[in-house]
């Protein structure tokens, strides 16, 4: 979220945990969703596709943004990991959350 934190802890472990093929980091806050890297992987996604963060709040801070994220991924086929909180969208208790 700042310009001191080091993810290279949060993209070892995607990378060591799930293989990801292509990594996106913003140094913004994920209180905004207008982010480079987010609106870019948004972009890019497509059906089938796999995005695994390291915690939902890597990929935004509030419910709505969440929720509003999580359905366009949803549109597109595409299913969201989030290691933390342990959430599959694949499964029916990810497609719950």
């Amino acid at each position: 979220s700042t310009a001191e934190q080091n993810p290279e802890r949060q993209i070892n472990m995607l990378q060591d945990k799930y293989k990801v093929e292509k990594t996106y980091l913003d140094r913004l806050s994920g209180k905004d969703t207008n982010r480079p890297e987010l609106n870019a992987m948004l972009q890019f996604v497509r059906e089938g596709d796999i995005v695994v963060v390291e915690s939902y709040s890597r990929l935004a801070r509030s419910t709505k943004d969440l929720l509003d994220i999580v359905e366009k991924l949803k549109q597109n086929n595409v299913t969201l990991i989030s290691d933390k909180e342990n959430i599959n969208t694949s499964t029916p208790t990810g497609k719950l959350f």
